[in-house]
């Protein structure tokens, strides 16, 4: 039976996929898009990953393997250059719901929060700090790149997330559905070489 949220959900999906939104706005833009009002249930974000999932596998089975292989690539690439910040990957890329308009997200977590900034600055990465609403529901800096996919010929934004040492206790508590919320570089390392990147 579909539900009015199953059908918001399928709607945002599209959106998530076609257009790179994040959930949050691609959800508020489905009810715009639907004609309900501001107030309709909206779907959680499992069930709109689901939605996500369902719509790559009817309409980018042929492709999104591939950008998704290539952004993991790409992640791989820096969390190597972070490492010494135990960068953890997370979002779209780290679950495997990601194509080539989807932002790549590494968590940091630092012993000293300016410490991977710094770490930017040595090496000449043209980044733009931000504050954002982190993981733990408080406010972390974000520090935001584009940096080149030779795979998909094409820049990609990267958002490094840095937390505190102590917040990556937490961050390892599998999620509603019982996965891990994000990997490490071990993980990730994993997740390349089983797509036959490396």
């Amino acid at each position: 039976m579909t539900t009015l949220k199953s059908e918001i959900a399928a709607t945002a999906a599209a959106l998530v996929v076609e257009e790179g939104l994040e959930y949050g706005p691609a959800k508020r833009r489905a009810v715009k898009q639907m004609g309900l009002p501001a107030r309709a249930e909206l779907p959680d974000n499992s069930e709109l990953e689901d939605a996500v999932m369902e719509y790559i596998t009817v309409f980018c089975a042929d492709t999104q393997p591939t950008e998704l292989a290539a952004l993991r690539e790409l992640a791989l690439v820096w969390m190597q250059r972070m490492a010494g910040f135990r960068p953890h990957l997370a979002g779209a890329v780290w679950h495997g719901t990601a194509t080539r308009l989807s932002d790549i997200y590494i968590q940091l977590f630092c012993d000293d929060p300016k410490s991977a900034e710094i770490a930017l600055i040595e090496h000449k990465v043209d980044y733009e700090p931000r504050t954002v609403t982190g993981f733990t529901g408080g406010k972390v800096e974000a520090l935001s790149l584009s940096s080149l996919s030779k795979s998909l010929a094409e820049n990609i934004g990267v958002h490094f997330m840095v937390y505190d040492h102590d917040d990556l206790r937490g961050a390892l508590k599998p999620d509603e559905k019982g996965r891990r919320p994000r990997g490490d570089l071990v993980a990730v390392q994993k997740l390349v070489i089983e797509s036959g990147k490396v």
